[in-house]
């Protein structure tokens, strides 16, 4: 029981900070600004390991600082479950850690769909409504080509959810595939 409820915690705090750490990237890569309460938040919550190993890395168009930070939060988490409950395996842990951060960034795009989705039903005008648009507009964009509006109704968000999971679903075919 102990064990369980560690591990929620610390999944907890390690998707909390290496979800800021991806959301940050994100932003950045959309140039979509951080001033506004979400955005301060965000770089609150990374500020720690990024800043750090901005000064290591070279500038880049995709903030490199961000997502080496979320690989090494996400490494942290399966070093540290896998020390303490005697799992062997550990060389390829961080073949683990990729596979589990892009799963990480596959279920959050799931729940920005989501949320974007069910704001739109209801217009809730807001800084966070404007962010969401600004962030799922770009992924919806293909599927919004393709799939023509249905009685007045957007199907895209549904394809791009379904194409998500697929995506995980490969994602768990390769995974195993690859560490059996």
């Amino acid at each position: 029981m102990l064990a369980q409820i560690f591990s929620l915690l610390l999944s907890t705090v390690v998707n909390l900070l290496a979800g800021a750490c991806l959301i940050r990237l994100y932003m950045q890569y959309q140039r979509i600004p951080f001033q506004n309460p979400i955005g301060r938040f965000v770089m609150a919550l990374s500020d720690w390991i990024v800043l750090p190993l901005r000064k290591l890395l070279p500038r880049m168009r995709i903030d490199l600082a961000s997502l080496i930070a979320a690989y090494l939060i996400v490494l942290a988490e399966l070093t540290l479950v896998w020390a303490l409950w005697g799992r062997g395996g550990w060389g390829m842990m961080p073949v683990h850690a990729v596979f589990a951060l892009v799963t990480m960034i596959i279920w959050a795009l799931i729940i920005l769909v989501l949320v974007y989705t069910v704001l739109s039903w209801v217009r809730a005008e807001s800084y966070a409504y404007d962010m969401l648009e600004a962030m799922c507009a770009p992924l919806l964009r293909p599927f919004r080509r393709l799939i023509p509006l249905v009685g007045g109704v957007d199907l895209s968000p549904l394809a791009l959810l379904v194409a998500l999971q697929i995506l995980l679903i490969v994602m768990s075919g390769v995974q195993a595939e690859l560490l059996r």
